[in-house]
């Protein structure tokens, strides 16, 4: 066992964060008593990859005769391949160990999940994981985010490498975040990031809970955390080919409308291929041709992105989704924006309505405060879209009570409705 191992299994460290920290938030980076200690192996070593259904079984059985909750993470391609799925998921537990589990091999993981049920699950930013675990049967009926729970006990760093730095003194190697985890075989080095990643996640959500405890925002975080647990799937976005990037230079309808052609067309070519849309056509492209409508191939070759690199059946299939998107009757040309569903930008307040542009104002302030005051993000107190909801559309008495049931109305949890209510309340009255 290396020294950096004998150490993470010191009882002090594993519960509180030793010596090395005593006071998690109020103590500044530089006063660490000594350098972060580099984590460069798993304590029992690099588990081998479960990628069959017998040794999927053997995991299911060790991880539902462990105790305690589970640490989970997810590894996926993004930037690689298409869509959001994992190539590897990675799980650790008292009594079990780590498993790193490749859903390329094994792609239902419902059985896992069935063992793990009622168990709390650790995640570090656990949007970003769930959806693709929930694709593999894995869901979740507890939770604990450890980057959620960093942000609301007033960590101003909440990367994962950072909390286990500041909270328990170790130094986690992050070089391999953004590599294609599609790769088969996994590299030696990935896998051993991999595991090192759920290493420390049960010894750190016991830190940050003892120190939410002790601010007295356990209960705060508890409801955030039930929250993302019984959150419904995400719908499918409305028109995501609005959201290519540069789409700001694009102003006309016809031109809205190529955006939208190639959009649609380099989406079902990146699925059949299984690789990253942006890996087919970059956005700066799809921009480039719906500003310059090309009549030709030889019109479309000359503009950025779509290079002497890029074949002529290829050049032929973008030229056509340009034609189809110039032939288009004006009654099917997409609409410039998209339908409000709240209220329109802030900047615009002052002009519409200048008395809600005061609430917005007063409303701001006062968030700000309490936000500073009990040390943690705005967002997280509550977020800017509620606020901006209830002061452009305020209850017509507005009370303490009315205020909370809007705020409940928008999503807002108990705890915020406790803490931002009253404050609304009075700037609906400015």
């Amino acid at each position: 066992m290396t020294d950096a191992q004998e150490t993470a299994a010191e009882p002090a460290l594993r519960t509180t964060g030793g010596p090395r920290r005593q006071s998690l938030v109020s103590l500044p980076p530089d006063d660490v008593e000594a350098a972060p200690i580099p984590l460069l192996e798993p304590r029992e070593g690099i588990p081998p990859v479960v990628a069959t259904d017998e040794a999927l079984a053997e995991v299911i059985a060790a991880f539902a005769a462990g105790t305690g909750p589970v640490a989970v993470d997810a590894e996926r391609a993004s930037g690689y391949r298409y869509g959001q799925r994992a190539y590897l998921v990675q799980l650790r537990r008292e009594g079990a160990g780590t498993a790193l589990i490749d859903p390329v091999g094994c792609p239902d993981l419902s059985g896992l999940g069935d063992a793990l049920s009622g168990t709390e699950w650790i995640l570090h930013a656990a949007t970003q994981d769930l959806p693709c675990l929930r694709e593999i049967g894995m869901i979740p009926t507890r939770l604990f985010d450890t980057e959620l729970a960093g942000r609301l006990a007033g960590f101003p760093r909440v990367g994962l490498g950072a909390m286990v730095e500041n909270v328990l003194g170790y130094a986690l190697e992050k070089g391999h975040s953004a590599v294609d985890w599609s790769t088969r075989p996994l590299p030696e080095p990935w896998l051993r990031y991999a595991a090192l990643d759920v290493e420390l996640l049960v010894d750190l959500r016991d830190a940050l809970e003892k120190e939410l405890d002790r601010q007295g925002k356990l209960d705060w975080a508890q409801q955030e955390f039930d929250a993302i647990a019984s959150a419904p799937p995400a719908p499918p976005r409305k028109d995501p080919w609005r959201r290519t990037s540069g789409m700001h230079k694009v102003r006309r309808r016809r031109q809205m409308a190529v955006v939208r052609e190639l959009w649609t067309t380099r989406d079902r070519v990146a699925q059949r291929r299984d690789v990253s849309p942006g890996k087919v056509l970059s956005d700066t492209a799809i921009v480039e041709a719906s500003l310059s409508l090309p009549a030709t191939v030889q019109a479309l070759t000359a503009l950025p992105g779509f290079g002497h690199r890029m074949g002529r059946r290829q050049l032929e299939q973008w030229q056509a989704a340009v034609d189809r998107a110039k032939a288009l009757p004006d009654t099917e040309l997409p609409q410039p924006g998209q339908p409000l569903t709240g209220p329109p930008p802030p900047r615009s307040w002052a002009d519409k309505d200048p008395e809600a542009a005061a609430r917005l104002s007063a409303a701001r302030a006062a968030v700000s405060e309490l936000a500073e005051r009990i040390t943690m993000p705005q967002e997280n107190l509550i977020t800017p879209d509620t606020v901006r909801r209830v002061c452009w559309e305020p209850p017509q008495d507005p009370t303490v009570d009315t205020v909370a049931a809007a705020l409940t109305s928008h999503g807002a949890r108990q705890w915020q409705v406790d803490l931002v209510a009253p404050l609304l309340t009075q700037a609906l009255l400015v």
